[in-house]
């Protein structure tokens, strides 16, 4: 059936071939004589050129030997113009660009036209000028055209005087009159020819545009014959292009092909709708067969057997499954009446009431379970389905049953039971309180033993955790009704893969703390709903208040240690102002008794001593300060005014052991949200610490010094800003490097060794690092550099800066 079709394919095939050969025979020849004809105007144009060429170049020698002058220059230009249309206009210009002498046609526009005495225009010509003095030879060009002026091609012939060069001869011709002049005839008729620039922008000559075939559907439809070359001398700048005049018919001419490709068509087309029918009548026949195969197919394989009932409660049919579950083959089966041979002995009564139920259509849409006896002499649970058996003609015949095997579902249905008891037993033995509520209802679906002994048996112990915990519900208005999105404040991913939230609340009531936890569920019923579990972690948060308050009470002894430790600075640098108050005021009494004082020199050492108090009250107030416990507060603290109330405590006990303090705080550095008192413990303690190694090594004056640096980083990740203490003194041994944060291990005889242990705590409990490690001079120890850093927490405030770098 499919051989007509594939001839007449073939047939269509070979005459569409055999015409687009033709064709492209024909291009291809039009193209060679396309090729040979560009070649011909090609070498006219340039012997033309080269004459004009030659022409200027023997009126430049002329010039260069002093045999012309301005006057019969012009004489011999008007001649050359005159002779040759293409020539527009032939000029004299000296080596400085001023133009001798300018013979121009009549037809060339006013303001192109060159006037003698006048100097070069910038742009293209000033350009090319140039070119033909480096090169000493003829240079062509084109200059940019303007709209009012037509395009032009320029001719640079330079003059030479013993060797040097003199200036140039520059003729301009005229593209189109060029064109017009140097095409042959015979080619100008054949074709259409045109002068384009280096940007195939047309300068003169015509051009022919593609053209769209009527149907779009040839090849050769949009084919214009082309081809182009560039012009010597002058190069890529001026391209000739020529194109073939159309010769073919279009249309007309290929309407033999359209025929012949439309009687092929139609052919073709009674070919298919013919073989269509064929194959739509063959698909028929082979579906009658396919259903009535899929369909006794359909009831042998199903799993469930299939029973049939006449009215009178004769068995009419089973199915393969029906005789593979009772072990009983359809020809034991078909036509026999109750009592059936798979009725267990001792369920004959039972099973014969629900065959009447059965024949008088009562059996319930859920069906019936009954045990079923194998033949051989096994018994297994099975469910019955009924309904009725309608003919063709709508008439009941008798009823249709179906079995199912539920002996596996029973089984595991009382595993489930089992399950679910043990895991009830676990749920009431927790010691955390377990309670499930779905969304939006005050309906408790499930409660442990903890949790009724704590909140009853009522929902609203669930509703005040979960309220309490912050965590979403979906509360409901006075009218029972949700006035937002149901799914409003609801995890948005699936259930399964959603992350439980926790909480730590205080339940007066109780009064108690407890751990709350929520998670979102599907209850058995489909509904969404909410299960909360709430643990008693009294115990753990009093043990933490504990801690908290013992650790507040250790940061409190380690500054007041601190001070005691510079006791003795302390008291040298008060007594300092003290002294000078006591001699002032003595002076004063002295003087007032004896009338030697005037009130000018009383007002001075009243100042005097007014300023020494105050600066004895300014110590006694940072020592106040730096002591005072005070519950800890987390605040946006400004870098240099912490390290500036540090620097002014620590330097009382750098002077007395004559230590020199240097410290450096980067510009624009960030606040930080710590404890300040803290932070000034800290640095005072490796500041003291740092001196005192300086004191004990016996360094000499000239490197007894400490280091203070505190400079923005970057921190696993974050910004941070890092505070380092360096000294000169003896370092740390390795042993003591290991040990060297344990509480109550100390290498000073006096120490308690609670200083740095202390210190790495405060680091720690504002998120940050503390580490110590030795300078070195090659193999000798040098020095020692205790360093932490404090992590910058997002605030507006950190984007502005708060001072400016400070070097003391």
């Amino acid at each position: 059936m499919l051989a007509p079709l594939a001839a007449v394919l073939l047939f269509l095939a070979a005459i569409v071939s055999a015409f687009g050969y033709l064709r492209l025979e024909e291009v291809e020849r039009e193209q060679e004589a396309v090729k040979r004809d560009l070649e011909y105007a090609q070498q006219r144009m340039r012997l033309r050129l080269l004459e004009r060429q030659e022409q200027l170049m023997r009126l430049a020698r002329d010039v260069s030997n002093k045999e012309v002058d301005p006057e019969e220059f012009m004489g011999r230009a008007e001649s050359l113009v005159a002779q040759y249309p293409e020539l527009q206009a032939i000029t004299w210009i000296d080596d400085r660009g001023k133009v001798i002498a300018s013979q121009v046609t009549p037809s060339l526009a006013a303001g192109s036209a060159w006037i003698a005495g006048e100097r070069l225009r910038a742009g293209d010509t000033e350009g090319t000028f140039g070119l033909a003095r480096d090169l000493l030879q003829p240079v062509y060009s084109q200059p940019a055209a303007s709209s009012t002026t037509l395009p032009l091609l320029q001719l640079h012939t330079p003059l030479t005087h013993l060797g040097r060069f003199a200036g140039v001869i520059l003729g301009e011709y005229s593209i189109d009159s060029l064109l017009r002049y140097g095409v042959p005839t015979e080619i100008s008729a054949k074709y259409a020819v045109a002068l384009l620039d280096s940007k195939n922008t047309v300068l003169a000559g015509r051009s022919i545009p593609v053209r769209q075939n009527t149907f779009g559907l040839l090849p050769w439809a949009t084919h214009v014959n082309e081809d182009e070359a560039p012009v010597s001398p002058v190069g890529n700048g001026l391209i000739l292009r020529v194109q073939a005049w159309r010769t073919s018919l279009g249309v007309i001419g290929s309407g033999l092909f359209w025929l012949v490709c439309a009687l092929s068509a139609m052919t073709a087309w009674m070919l298919i709708a013919n073989w269509r029918h064929t194959r739509r009548r063959m698909h028929t026949q082979h579906a009658l067969v396919a259903e009535t195969t899929f369909r006794r197919a359909m009831e042998n394989s199903m799993s469930t057997g299939m029973r049939a009932l006449d009215m009178h409660g004769r068995i009419t049919y089973v199915n393969p499954a029906f005789c593979q579950m009772s072990g009983w083959s359809e020809a034991e089966l078909v036509g026999q009446t109750a009592p059936f041979p798979y009725w267990p002995e001792e369920d004959h009564e039972l099973l014969r009431s629900l065959l009447q139920q059965e024949l008088a259509g009562q059996i319930p849409p859920s069906g019936v379970q009954f045990r079923v006896k194998r033949k051989d002499g096994s018994l297994f649970d099975a469910r019955l389905y009924v309904s009725p058996l309608i003919d063709a003609v709508g008439k009941q015949s008798g009823w249709m049953t179906s079995m199912t095997d539920i002996t596996e579902p029973n089984r595991i249905r009382e595993q489930l039971s089992a399950s679910y008891e043990r895991f009830t037993t676990v749920l009431e033995a927790l010691d955390a309180s377990v309670s499930v509520a779905p969304l939006g209802s005050e309906e408790l679906l499930f409660a442990n033993k903890l949790y009724r002994l704590w909140f009853g048996a009522q929902a609203a112990g669930h509703l005040q955790l979960v309220e309490q915990a912050g965590m979403p519900a979906q509360p409901l208005t006075d009218d029972g009704l949700d006035h937002v999105d149901s799914l409003a404040g609801l995890p948005t991913g699936t259930l399964t893969g959603a992350t439980s939230e926790n909480a730590e609340i205080f339940v007066a009531p109780l009064g108690k703390w407890l751990e709350v936890r929520s998670r979102y569920l599907n209850w058995v019923d489909g509904r969404l709903a909410q299960m909360v579990i709430a643990t008693d972690i009294t115990p753990r948060r009093v043990a933490e208040e504990l801690s908290a308050s013992q650790a507040d009470r250790a940061h409190s002894a380690s500054r007041l240690i601190t001070m005691g430790e510079m006791a003795s600075s302390m008291a040298h640098e008060l007594n300092q102002p003290l002294t000078a108050i006591n001699n002032y005021c003595s002076g004063m009494v002295t003087r007032i008794k004896g009338r030697q004082i005037t009130e000018e020199d009383l007002l001075g050492a009243l100042e005097k001593t007014s300023r020494q108090a105050q600066r004895a009250g300014q110590i006694i107030q940072r020592i106040r300060s730096f002591v005072k416990r005070s519950e800890p507060n987390r605040t946006l603290s400004d870098v240099p005014g912490m390290v500036a109330e540090a620097v002014e405590l620590a330097e009382i006990e750098f002077r007395r052991r004559n230590v020199r303090l240097t410290h450096h705080v980067a510009a624009r550095l960030p606040t930080l949200n710590v404890d300040p008192i803290l932070i000034e413990q800290v640095l005072v303690n490796l500041m003291k610490n740092a001196a005192e190694s300086i004191d004990s090594a016996q360094r000499p004056s000239a490197r007894r010094s400490v280091e203070l640096r505190v400079v923005p980083k970057i921190e696993e990740g974050s910004s941070a800003v890092e505070f380092s203490v360096t000294d000169t003194g003896q370092g740390l041994a390795p042993e003591v490097m290991e040990r060297l944060f344990e509480a109550f291990f100390s290498t000073k005889a006096e120490g308690m060794g609670i200083g740095l242990n202390l210190c790495r705590s405060i680091v720690e409990s504002h998120h940050g690092r503390m580490t110590a490690r030795n300078l070195y001079n090659g193999q000798e120890v040098v020095g020692c550099c205790f360093c932490f850093w404090i992590p910058v927490t997002d605030s507006p405030q950190n984007d502005v800066s708060k001072d400016s770098g400070v070097t003391a």
